[in-house]
């Protein structure tokens, strides 16, 4: 779609073919003059920052939580401000829908989430969340009514392992409903706690066609946009992700009569094993990233030789291909390590993501959406997870992102702009009419 194009798309929504009759130009401004409301928009993400804040300016709002209850509680509110009629569904997501002029339409949702991490920033999640719930009450205000029905959607429990997206998609697993969350609640208590139902997760699933499409505006969480002065990012695809419980297993014995010979030291094979990591995956070309994030030992006295280490290992690139090919590297490499004092290492796949390529269609409607506003915008990777990975298995995803100051995220110094943060927000406004136009 070249501009020319986008430029006839939206001028299109004047036409008295495509819109009701009680939509005119005396009671609604033309689509390409409808802006959010900035400061009602900034207001909104200040407030919703006030519950779960903690002392260092952030927030921790971890899912199934009071605050993140607290948090949901306060946004049904502003859903239905926007004429938005607001539901939870059997996963625990909170959907805001309103109907569009031809019923025969799939939907087009646009959201995020609320949950934050342990000790998390104030814009992870929330800006996409509140940005569509502004977006949809400048449609109310103006009395846009789009073809397509449209979601505004909150995805539950987002941090933990896009959970609530996931549960739509079809990709949860009932195993992974016994994990324990940060809030010490399994998932399936949490969803209870949120107002969902476990037993009824079949009813929440939709197919790959069930949705017109599905767009997210959130934070880069990274310091490209910022280095390079560039307003807008347009998500070129999300990282497949693989998590493992690596537990190694050694042989406990006593620090001081054992000597250094005679060692099946679990601690000392765990440690080459993280510095194996790092080579492997820094030795291969490609932006892959690969991380031991936790790791601990047992039975962690002082004076006994750890027989046990137990950690986690992360693997992340775009092609799932390439994760795989790494992940076979670390093992055979891990064995040799295990080899040399006599331990053996095990695997337990606690996580997956699917690499997720947006697609090319909403990439140009971003696009267009960023220069029609006159913001600069570039192509770029999305090295986090989003729940736009999982929307991905069931219809076209578009992902917009704005500057994260310093590229800090998951921290209380997380901070994004308040005119960044209107510039997305207007991106994603346009982008929603643009899409409403473009998809069957």
């Amino acid at each position: 779609m070249n501009r020319r194009d986008f430029n006839s798309i939206m001028a299109a929504g004047l036409a008295a073919s495509l819109v009701p009759s009680r939509w005119t130009l005396a009671q609604a401004r033309a689509p390409e003059d409808l802006r959010v409301d900035g400061e009602r928009l900034n207001a909104h993400l200040a407030t919703l920052s006030e519950i779960g804040r903690n002392p260092e300016g952030g927030v921790s709002r971890v899912a199934y939580s009071d605050y993140d209850r607290a948090g949901r509680a306060l946004v049904l509110d502003w859903m239905r401000a926007a004429k938005l009629e607001p539901s939870i569904d059997f996963a625990g997501n909170i959907i805001g829908r309103r109907a569009g002029r031809d019923a025969t339409l799939k939907p087009l949702l646009f959201g995020s989430h609320l949950d934050s991490v342990p000790h998390g920033g104030n814009y992870d999640g929330n800006l996409g969340s509140l940005a569509a719930i502004e977006v949809a009450q400048v449609f109310a205000e103006h009395n846009v009514v789009t073809r397509h029905p449209i979601e505004v959607v909150v995805w539950q429990n987002e941090e933990g392992g896009l959970y609530g997206s996931r549960a739509v998609s079809g990709q949860l697993t009932p195993p992974e409903l016994k994990s324990v969350s940060n809030s010490g609640k399994t998932v399936e208590e949490g969803i209870a706690f949120l107002g969902g139902d476990v037993s009824k997760l079949d009813q929440v699933k939709r197919r790959k066609g069930d949705i017109g499409c599905y767009l997210e505006l959130h934070i880069e969480q990274g310091g490209t946009l910022e280095a390079g002065k560039v307003d807008i990012g347009i998500v070129e695809g999300i990282v497949g992700i693989k998590q493992w419980e690596v537990t190694v297993t050694g042989f406990a014995n006593h620090a001081g009569t054992t000597p250094m010979d005679q060692r099946h030291d679990a601690l000392l094979a765990a440690a080459h094993f993280v510095e194996m990591v790092n080579r492997i995956v820094r030795s291969i070309p490609g932006a892959q990233v690969g991380t031991v994030g936790r790791i601990q030992a047992f039975p962690g006295a002082p004076n006994v030789i750890p027989g046990k280490v137990v950690c986690t290992l992360e693997l992340r690139d775009l092609a799932d291909a390439k994760v795989d090919m790494m992940f076979e590297k670390i093992q055979a490499e891990a064995k040799v390590i295990g080899a040399q004092n006599g331990t053996q290492f095990a695997y337990t796949e606690l996580h997956v993501n699917f690499a997720a390529p947006s697609d090319p269609r909403m990439r140009n409607i971003i696009a267009h959406s960023a220069e029609a506003l006159k913001l600069s915008s570039r192509v770029m990777p999305s090295g986090a997870g989003h729940d736009a990975q999982a929307m991905a298995q069931i219809g076209p995803m578009g992902m917009i992102f704005i500057p994260s100051i310093g590229g800090i995220s998951h921290s209380p110094k997380e901070f994004s702009r308040p005119l960044d943060i209107v510039n997305g927000a207007n991106v994603l406004l346009r982008s929603v009419l643009a899409a409403d136009q473009m998809f069957a």
